[in-house]
């Protein structure tokens, strides 16, 4: 489709003539027979426009402008009149409508020329303010994202999906990006405006992750001295990103079911529905499909979450990326550290490509960030972890041990760096702390955290 259009008209005639036209020329179309059920469907769909008569019953077509300009991310509205009423329309383009036609309408083409300069001209501003909101949102832009052959066809994926309201299934091993290419199909949609607000599911305690997603009145459990809202009313207009899907419990699935089937929730503690006008993207590492056979994920929930999976491949399965991705880091931590390098000399970089990743692209993050911190003119051989320099790793006994070696100095790091803190550690990591708990174990590290 190319694009989400609601169209506000009382003459049933007039409407279907307007819809077919608009139907035929490949934009999905909402239709709305006055301002009241139109203001229901702009608060409850994503759409890219409006277009509505400016005389109706009850509400008119420019109250029900008016009533959606301190929208976080209103849509464009193209107004119809008769001739008698072109002052009401050119006023309006005055407070931002887009343009006006008048009926009768003698050409649908004067329709379309409309409809389509405004559709094209609402997607050239938002891949600009997509490419400025990445910036200041400290993204990397969509280059070193989709870098690597491997990558290409996710990334046309991921913008045929992004203008669509389509729950998403990112899947991907952890360091892969997950949440990088979720927030990148949040900055491509019509919600871009609105807030991109993360979850990672594993890394809150199971009694408080409830309150976490829906908010909580006060007294509602010890602790609540006051009301609270949770992501999902934070994200309002929005997307709510939900890391680690996976490691939800049974009962909070099927509340989370429930937003997904009926689009409200309620506080905990509370009894009164709040609308959940928000956009769902989910991630895991984890196969939700076993998960579903051993009976611990709900098959209805991973229906609807599984309407448009994503699968990002591993760094390994990326080794033409490995260079760019490299340079970018290489920058990022000069810059950060203040030092001036001149570059990756080609034996280390050769290293780098031949490396399995098991971490992905964290492992490399960190790798370069050490390596900036003790390079003097460029980042040698002598820069890197010393399991990095023997060459690509085969599926072996020796290799194994490397690998958890990696796994190992990984886990330690990130809990120097949270002063211990598990959660945080596993957060950043990117596993659950289950996962986390069961790592320590298996390399002797409880008694040390």
């Amino acid at each position: 489709m190319k694009g989400r259009i609601l169209l506000v008209e009382d003459d049933e005639t007039f409407r279907s003539l307007l819809q077919t036209i608009l139907e035929d020329a490949g934009y999905e179309v909402l239709t709305a027979e006055d301002g009241l059920k139109g203001v229901r469907l702009i608060r409850s769909e994503s759409l890219d426009l409006v277009v509505t008569d400016l005389k109706m019953p009850g509400k008119n077509g420019l109250e029900l402008f008016r009533e959606t300009r301190l929208d976080p991310n209103p849509p464009l509205f193209i107004f119809i009149t008769a001739f008698g009423r072109v002052d009401e329309a050119v006023g309006a383009m005055k407070e931002g409508a887009v343009d006006f036609l008048t009926k009768p309408l003698e050409n649908p083409d004067t329709l379309l020329v409309l409809v389509n300069r405004a559709i094209e001209e609402q997607q050239r501003t938002r891949e600009y303010l997509t490419l400025k909101e990445a910036e200041s949102a400290g993204l990397p832009p969509q280059e070193l994202i989709f870098a690597g052959e491997a990558m290409q066809a996710l990334r046309k994926l991921v913008q045929d999906v992004a203008s669509t309201t389509a729950n998403v299934l990112i899947y991907g091993e952890s360091g892969t990006g997950k949440e990088l290419v979720a927030r990148t199909i949040h900055l491509l949609s019509p919600r871009k405006r609105a807030g991109f607000v993360p979850l990672n599911c594993a890394a809150i305690p199971e009694n408080l992750l409830e309150s976490e997603l829906f908010g909580h009145e006060k007294g509602a459990f010890t602790g609540a001295v006051q009301a609270r809202q949770g992501k999902f009313e934070l994200a309002k207009g929005g997307t709510i990103f939900l890391d680690e899907i996976g490691e939800m419990p049974p009962p909070l699935q099927a509340k989370l079911l429930r937003v997904l089937q009926e689009r409200v929730f309620e506080r905990v503690g509370g009894s009164k529905e709040i609308r959940a006008d928000v956009r769902v993207i989910a991630a895991t590492n984890r196969n939700l499909q076993d998960e579903v056979a051993k009976r611990q994920f709900r098959e209805d929930l991973f229906y609807r979450l599984n309407v448009f999976p994503l699968q990002l491949p591993p760094l390994r399965e990326r080794s033409d990326a490995v260079a760019l991705l490299t340079e970018y880091f290489l920058h990022r931590f000069s810059r950060q550290i203040g030092k001036k390098l001149t570059g990756v000399e080609p034996e280390a970089l050769a290293a780098m490509k031949a490396y399995p990743w098991p971490g992905n692209i964290r492992e490399l993050q960190n790798v370069m960030e050490r390596g900036v911190i003790l390079a003097k003119d460029c980042i040698t051989r002598d820069n890197l972890p010393d399991q990095m320099l023997r060459g690509k790793v085969q599926e072996t006994g020796e290799s194994k041990e490397v690998l958890k070696s990696v796994e190992k100095e990984l886990i330690v790091k990130a809990l120097q760096k949270h002063g211990g803190n598990r959660r945080l550690a596993a957060s950043e990591l990117g596993v659950s702390r289950r996962t986390l708990q069961y790592k320590l174990k298996e390399f002797g590290l409880l008694d040390d955290n």
